[in-house]
C-alpha cells in the first residue's frame, strides 16, 4: 500500500485549484483521477460547448487564463489549459486511476482503492464534482428501442440524432442550447419543460453579465442568505435568446411519462418522437465511499459541489476560492508527519 497523507479524488478545477494550494504549503499529497488525460471531463463534452464566463474570470490561482480578457474558451481550451495548468506546478496526478473504493482504516485514516494500487491518507478531498452521473427519469425505458435517446452528456453533435421528431426534455442553458443547436441543423425540435428560468443576456450596457455578477458580489453569494436561497431556486438562462429560440423550436409542457414511440406529457397529452435528448441534470453519487456519517467524518472533506460555500463554489474561475479556504483547514488538522510534497 503506497503511505500518501492527503488523497485528492479527481483532477478537475476544484481538485487542481486545490493540489495548487497544497503544494505551496509543502502538504504531501496525490490526486487521483479517472481519465488517461487531465481535462478530459471537459473534453467529452458536446462539440460546440463554450464557457459563459469570460477568460478574465476563468483562472484557477496562480496561472491567469489565456487569450482574450473579454472572449470566452471553449471547452478544448478549457481542458488545454487544466492540463497546461498541472503541468506547470508539477502537481502529483495519477491518471486512469478511478477510485473504486474509499474506506476508514482500522489505525486511523482512511484507505483508498485504484485498480493499480492502494493509498493509505490520513485525510481525502472529493473533488470529483457533481456532474458525471447523468440523472434520466425512470419512466425513460418505456420508450421504445427504435426512439434515439442520449443525456447531454453523451450527446456529441447533431450527427447522432436522426432526421424526425426531436424533443430535448429540460429547459436549463444546457437544454436550450442543445435545442437552438439541434433546430439550425434541421431537426423537428421540441422543447419540454415545465418552465424556463429568467433569461439574462451575455452582455448588458456594454459589460459582460459576468463582469456584473463579480461587480456586484453574486458570486460570492453565501447559499444560506436571502438572495443566495432564492438563486438556488432560479434556473437563469444566458446568452440563449429564447424568444428567437422558441420561433423555431416548439415549446411543450413538463414530460412525465413514456409509452412506446410516445412521450406523455403532463396534461395528459402525447407527442410522437424519434430521439429524445434528457437535459435533465445530474445527480451527486459516490458509491465507492464507504464510510458511515461520510459529511461528518473528520478527515474527510468534499470540495467543488454547486452551492457549497457560495454562489461561485462550482465554477472555474471561482472555486480556487473555496480551495484556498480548504487547504487552510486541511493544514490545521494535519498530523506532525507532514513534512515535504510527495513526488509523483
Amino acid at each position: 500500500m503506497r503511505q500518501t497523507v492527503i488523497a485528492i479524488i479527481g483532477g478537475g478545477q476544484a481538485g487542481l485549484a486545490l493540489a495548487y494550494h497544497l503544494r505551496r504549503a509543502r502538504l504531501p499529497f496525490v490526486v487521483l483521477d479517472a481519465h488517461p488525460r487531465v481535462g478530459d471531463a471537459w473534453r467529452r463534452r458536446w462539440d460546440s460547448l463554450a464557457l459563459f464566463t469570460p477568460n478574465r474570470f476563468n483562472a484557477l490561482p496562480g496561472l491567469p487564463f489565456p487569450g482574450d480578457p473579454d472572449g470566452h474558451p471553449t471547452k478544448d481550451q478549457v481542458a488545454d489549459y487544466l492540463e497546461d495548468y498541472a503541468a506547470r506546478f508539477d502537481l502529483p496526478v495519477h491518471l486512469d486511476s478511478p477510485v473504486t473504493a474509499v474506506r476508514p482504516a482500522p489505525a486511523g485514516g482512511f484507505v483508498v482503492e485504484t485498480p493499480r494500487r492502494s493509498y493509505a491518507a490520513e485525510q481525502v478531498v472529493v473533488a470529483a464534482g457533481a456532474f458525471h452521473t447523468p440523472k434520466v427519469p425512470g419512466f425513460a425505458d418505456r420508450l421504445s428501442p427504435s426512439v434515439v435517446q442520449l443525456h447531454s452528456m453523451r450527446y456529441r453533435n447533431p450527427s447522432q440524432i436522426p432526421e424526425g421528431r426531436v424533443v430535448v426534455v429540460g429547459g436549463g442553458n444546457t437544454g436550450v442550447q442543445i435545442a437552438a443547436e439541434l433546430a439550425a441543423h434541421g431537426r423537428q425540435v421540441a422543447l419540454s419543460v415545465a418552465e424556463l428560468g429568467p433569461v439574462l443576456p451575455q452582455r448588458w450596457l456594454g459589460r459582460d453579465i459576468f463582469w456584473w455578477f463579480d461587480r456586484l458580489g453574486t458570486m460570492r453569494l453565501s447559499p444560506r442568505s436571502p438572495l443566495g436561497r432564492r438563486l438556488q431556486r432560479s434556473n437563469p438562462i444566458i446568452g440563449t435568446d429564447v424568444r428567437r429560440l422558441l420561433r423555431t423550436v416548439e415549446r411543450l409542457g413538463r414530460t412525465t411519462g413514456a409509452d412506446g414511440r410516445h412521450l406523455v406529457l403532463e396534461d395528459g397529452a402525447t407527442r410522437p418522437v424519434d430521439a429524445v435528448v434528457w437535459a435533465t441534470g445530474f445527480r451527486t453519487s459516490h458509491p465507492w465511499l464507504e464510510v458511515p456519517d461520510a459529511t461528518d467524518r473528520p478527515g474527510l472533506h468534499f470540495l467543488g459541489l454547486p452551492w457549497q460555500r457560495t454562489r461561485g463554489s462550482a465554477v472555474l474561475g471561482w472555486v480556487g476560492r473555496d480551495a484556498a479556504v480548504l487547504a487552510e483547514r486541511i493544514k490545521a488538522g494535519a498530523s506532525s508527519r507532514i513534512v515535504a510534497p510527495a513526488g509523483r
